[in-house]
């Protein structure tokens, strides 16, 4: 915990610094969350096709999913979930006239959440 998942177009495979925005998005998450470094882990998964409205050409996604265990306010989501837009706006910058659809949500994991290591 936390889980982070960042689903992005593969359009931005090129003008998105994925290690920058995950060292970044990591101290957020510590900083705004009380989460403990070593347990912050991101995947990243780049999307082949988007879809915006009627439109399948000129549209970016990156779309950011935070999971947590219970217990963080409302207003720790909402401080988290805008610190990850501001950080998509610092790591993603799509070349030419590709228009960014970017977006975040802060989510509490399933009480059956379970993990180990190895």
């Amino acid at each position: 915990m936390p889980q982070i998942t960042v689903d992005y177009s593969q359009e931005l495979a090129d003008d998105f610094d994925r290690p920058a925005f995950a060292r970044a998005l990591h101290t957020a998450v510590v900083d705004i969350a009380a989460a403990k470094p070593p347990a912050c882990k991101t995947q990243f998964r780049r999307t082949e096709d988007t879809a915006v409205g009627d439109d399948t050409a000129g549209h970016a996604v990156v779309h950011v999913t935070v999971g947590l265990l219970s217990g963080r306010t409302e207003e720790t989501k909402a401080r988290l979930t805008e610190a990850v837009l501001d950080l998509l706006r610092t790591h993603v910058k799509p070349a030419g006239d590709l228009a960014l659809h970017a977006s975040a949500e802060v989510r509490e994991l399933d009480p059956s959440y379970r993990k180990y290591e190895s």
